[in-house]
């Protein structure tokens, strides 16, 4: 991932949506997101899934001090190639990783074919700088692919066009030859990934698009040379032709998913960091990714997040409609740390009894607080609540009466299908009494069935609930 990426703001608005198609408009280096009727068909599957897995893995885990340790300790790329000679992960590695995954009630599986250092993870025809034509002698990203398929899952590559070892990346007009070498590695590169692995369901790309050229860099005008405003977009001649290539890529694969990492236009928004979770937002589609530990690339004892986090931040994703795509970053061999993968199974565990509140679901009708947030399906609520930063739960939740004539039929805690008592009040609201008695949970999830379908309800508000002032959980 990168550091000046993740500065970049999320574009949250939603515009006036047209048929079959429309465009979201994009802040500066995230390109524009489709919307409309054909759109939300391309990503149905996805938004169904709510959940994923990225893995962040390449030569940068011998060092284990982040997949940015080239760039940020200015290691001379001759010398980070060395790392290649040192890099033999075990071959089965793909397989632990997806059988993880699976546990973690993870759906789909996104895997670092190739990160900003430029080391392929393939048999790559364009960069001799791969896992196979080095120590590894390994095409991981087609044991990866062979792994996840086996569990189920869905198939995912990251793919970075950016590579700081040329210098046209920093300079592209200066050095246009060198930049325009990137890019036929890159072309190239994405026609071998397009047509040599098999079904491919999405790609995810990162650091992409004329505007993050050279982050922001330097360039030449006619006062000489100066550093580009972030907020201004790259007017150089070079350009990395995205359009092109994500036309070719859809020849390949007609029905793979695109990000907003490039500048041609994307199925989804990217928001990068839990401090990016944002607000609600059901027109385009969108995706929360965070590490469950520190760096994105390996770093030894890495602190683990707490289940607690994980559930909450899971739980407040897709109540804003959003999926939530975890990473991990594997050892030099290959292997998950123990402690992320007890976690990641514990999550698991959550899932097998909430995870109906979370599949195939939507965000609202009720629009999120701190402690209430909701999802949706056919003539079902969810009513997730989240305990104060002291440990108290929800006491009494009003939701206001819905349109259409829906009532409310039933009301029962998700977990122990134990009923819950509510009440009508004058104006048609719906007041739940929420149990003294609850399961041992980072979240409680109350499920109300309705007398017909929720799924075209406007967001509506709600009050923040009256909190407990018994004990704490």
């Amino acid at each position: 991932m990168s550091c000046a990426i993740c500065l970049l703001a999320f574009a949250g608005g939603a515009l006036a949506e047209k048929e079959p198609d429309a465009l979201i408009a994009p802040t500066l280096g995230l390109s524009p997101v489709r919307v409309g009727t054909a759109a939300d068909e391309r990503v149905k599957w996805w938004r169904q899934a709510r959940f994923g897995m990225f893995i962040h893995f390449g030569v940068y885990a011998i060092p284990g001090r982040g997949e940015w340790v080239m760039f940020n300790e200015s290691i001379p790329h001759v010398e980070y190639a060395k790392l290649a000679d040192e890099f033999r992960p075990d071959p089965d590695a793909p397989k632990r990783w997806a059988a993880v995954a699976k546990e973690a009630g993870m759906k789909y599986v996104v895997l670092t074919a190739k990160h900003h250092d430029g080391f392929s993870l393939f048999d790559s025809q364009a960069n001799a700088f791969n896992s196979v034509q080095t120590a590894a002698h390994t095409d991981i990203v087609r044991t990866f692919t062979d792994a996840v398929r086996t569990e189920g899952l869905r198939v995912g590559l990251y793919y970075s066009p950016l590579d700081w070892r040329f210098p046209g990346y920093f300079m592209p007009d200066l050095y246009r030859e060198s930049a325009e070498a990137m890019r036929e590695q890159y072309h190239e590169e994405m026609e071998q990934i397009g047509s040599g692995y098999g079904k491919l369901d999405l790609l995810w790309y990162d650091g992409g698009g004329e505007n993050w050229l050279g982050f922001g860099g330097i360039e030449h005008g006619p006062n000489g040379w100066k550093t580009r405003d972030g907020k201004t977009p790259y007017h150089g001649k070079f350009s990395w032709q995205d359009d092109r290539v994500n036309a070719r890529l859809r020849e390949l694969q007609p029905n793979i998913i695109f990000n907003d990492r490039t500048s041609t236009i994307g199925d989804w928004r990217t928001r990068e960091g839990t401090a990016a979770l944002g607000a609600f937002d059901n027109r385009q589609p969108w995706e929360l990714c965070f590490t469950i530990a520190g760096a994105w690339g390996y770093q030894p004892n890495a602190q683990v997040r707490s289940l607690d986090e994980l559930v909450r931040m899971l739980t407040n994703t897709a109540s804003r409609d959003g999926n939530m795509l975890l990473n991990v970053g594997p050892d030099p061999k290959g292997n998950i740390a123990p402690d992320q993968v007890a976690r990641l199974r514990e999550l698991g565990r959550w899932l097998q009894t909430y995870g109906n509140s979370i599949y195939d679901t939507r965000g609202g009708p009720f629009l999120p607080t701190a402690n209430v947030t909701s999802t949706r399906r056919g003539n079902t609520v969810f009513v997730h609540l989240l305990p104060s930063q002291t440990g108290k739960w929800p006491q009494q939740v009003t939701l206001p009466a819905l349109k259409n004539g829906l009532s409310v039929r039933s009301a029962r805690l998700l977990a122990t299908r134990a009923k819950v008592a509510w009440s009508k009040t004058a104006s048609g609201d719906i007041q739940i009494s929420v149990p003294s008695t609850l399961p041992a949970a980072p979240t409680q999830v109350i499920e109300l069935g309705y007398s017909d379908s929720v799924m075209a309800i406007e967001l509506l508000p709600i009050d923040e609930p009256t909190m407990s002032t018994g004990a704490q959980r």
